[in-house]
């Protein structure tokens, strides 16, 4: 175990999560994610689990939520708690927690620390514009925080329009990220942030928040993209006196010509590889090297011997490029292994879909 990683332990309970929202197909990102997720909690005799995040009702759809599933559990990405098995801290989709996410929105504007917001559209666009004309970072102002309370009564009597804002506290926050070290951010420069669009809607960044804590997770692995995402969790984890979860942030996947990976550059959902042909075990050795090095010049890894070698401290800080011909080395060199018998198995139903044979 290396140093930084003997520094996790501080309750004794190791818990990590993948969260992906249904609103399109497992993406390989998020499939490596999963992986590191589920890697680091085996390796220490912790649990995965495996939540929903599906309060985005427009985009979220029931084939996109069966194909995350589906997509994982044929990776061999196994969860011990989840909205297919349940456990004991569920429910594991957003949209059944809704009354949980009440009850804390309550707290925060009882205690003063969030509030309704009643600007318009137009409003927040002006005042943004204004911001850049003069050099500042955009930021809400604050204004409807200042409103008085009986002012803010009546509006919500006649139903004007509103968000609730989180009234972020201006201060340097320094966290550690696993990966990355010392993180600082100055909050002054973000200024008040919304976290529900109503009562009964929460957004991304206060729903984590509740979930992680009320779900006991330990560990917060995800994409170097959630790091601007991380003060303002931390902010709200304080304002509600919860725990603090310990951050790492992964390097992304990018084209080999160090775009954010695209279909230009290959397939993005692991759906689309299994129709390709690719075998789950080549998969899963790819995604296990994109971003990090075992420290030798070994290519071959199954789950188990990657949950045996797997270390944090292996993960590059750097983008980890995507090179297809990898995988598709990795993928023959698994086909090679298995028999005739096996290798048939594997092809017929794609040759009963290209119709050059009858289905049995």
């Amino acid at each position: 175990m290396s140093i930084e990683e003997s520094k996790l332990f501080k309750t004794g309970e190791v818990r990590l999560r993948i969260a992906p929202s249904p609103t399109g197909f497992l993406h390989i990102g998020l499939a490596r994610a999963a992986l590191f997720n589920f890697l680091f909690a085996k390796k220490h005799k912790g649990d995965f689990v495996l939540r929903i995040e599906d309060t985005d009702i427009e985009r979220s759809a029931p084939e996109f939520d069966k194909d995350i599933i589906e997509s994982l559990k044929w990776l061999g990405i196994e969860w011990s708690e989840g909205p297919d098995i349940g456990g004991k801290y569920g429910p594991y989709r957003q949209r059944e927690r809704l009354d949980i996410y009440l009850k804390y929105l309550k707290k925060l504007l009882e205690e003063g620390k969030a509030y309704h917001c009643f600007c318009s559209e137009e409003e927040l666009e002006a005042q943004r514009q204004y911001q850049l004309s003069i050099g500042e970072n955009p930021r809400y102002s604050g204004k409807c925080g200042k409103l008085p309370k009986e002012e803010v009564e009546k509006y919500l009597k006649e139903g004007k329009p509103s968000v609730i804002r989180f009234r972020l506290p201006a201060k340097k926050l320094i966290f550690h990220d696993l990966i990355r070290g010392k993180i600082e951010f100055d909050t002054g420069l973000m200024g008040d942030t919304v976290i529900a669009k109503n009562l009964d809607t929460p957004l991304y960044n206060f729903a984590v928040v509740i979930d992680d804590y009320e779900m006991r997770i330990s560990h917060v692995i995800r994409g170097e993209d959630h790091i601007s995402n991380t003060p303002k969790q931390i902010l709200l984890q304080e304002a509600l006196g919860f725990s603090q979860p310990i951050y790492g942030h992964l390097p992304l996947i990018v084209g080999p010509d160090r775009a954010k990976l695209s279909k230009r550059h290959a397939a993005t959902s692991v759906s689309e590889y299994k129709k390709q042909g690719y075998l789950p075990e080549a998969i899963i050795n790819f995604i296990a090297l994109l971003g990090w090095n075992p420290g030798t010049e070994r290519e071959i890894y199954t789950i188990p011997s990657l949950i045996k070698e797997f270390a944090l401290s292996g993960i590059q800080k750097g983008s980890a490029i995507f090179n297809v011909k990898r995988l598709d080395y990795l993928n023959g060199f698994y086909l090679r292994q298995k028999s005739a018998e096996k290798i048939t198995e594997l092809c017929l139903p794609y040759l009963v879909e290209a119709g050059l044979i009858e289905k049995i």
